[in-house]
């Protein structure tokens, strides 16, 4: 049952008691009953209004497709989505990259960022990919990783000395 039916249904019922209408507290419910009709009617009509704007997003959206195809081609380096699957194809890693001259996010596969930068698909800056500092940033944490497990080392060598000592 809709919400219209469910109103009707409910109006029924009221009627269906034969309530004396000069009465205050019918009154209040038949006022209640009335503007619950119409709050369903309302929400009916966005219903359809919402339905309709779907429907045109998703010609958008596909006109949009259209539109990059003809851009970018089948093998662009960017991410291709899978609407039937809704998501993005699993083989495959892919990342979020900002371009610095339109401030845009577009998706990327590995492969894009391996090779360097490419051409934002928006304005058509050049987005560069600098791992330098994430190099620097690996290489450090190798060596704090490497200076813990030598104190670990350490310390299990004095326990197992301190358990030879005490026999």
């Amino acid at each position: 049952m809709n919400l219209t039916e469910r109103i009707a249904y409910i109006r029924g019922l009221a009627d269906g008691l034969k309530l004396d209408e000069n009465r205050d507290e019918v009154k209040v419910i038949k006022a209640m009953i009335d503007l619950l009709e119409d709050m369903a009617y309302d929400v009916a009509e966005m219903e359809e209004v919402v339905d309709e704007v779907c429907n045109q997003v998703d010609e958008i959206d596909e006109d949009l497709a259209e539109v990059e195809e003809e851009l970018y081609g089948d093998d662009c380096g960017y991410a291709s989505y899978d609407k039937d699957a809704d998501d993005f194809s699993d083989d495959e890693a892919y990342y979020e990259v900002t371009c610095p001259a339109c401030d845009k996010t577009t998706i990327v596969d590995e492969d894009a960022l391996i090779e360097g930068g490419l051409d934002c698909p928006y304005c058509g800056a050049e987005i560069e990919f600098d791992f330098s500092e994430l190099n620097e940033d690996i290489d450090a944490i190798e060596e704090a990783d490497k200076k813990a497990d030598a104190k670990a080392e350490e310390k299990a060598e004095e326990k197992t000395e301190d358990k030879t000592e005490e026999k």
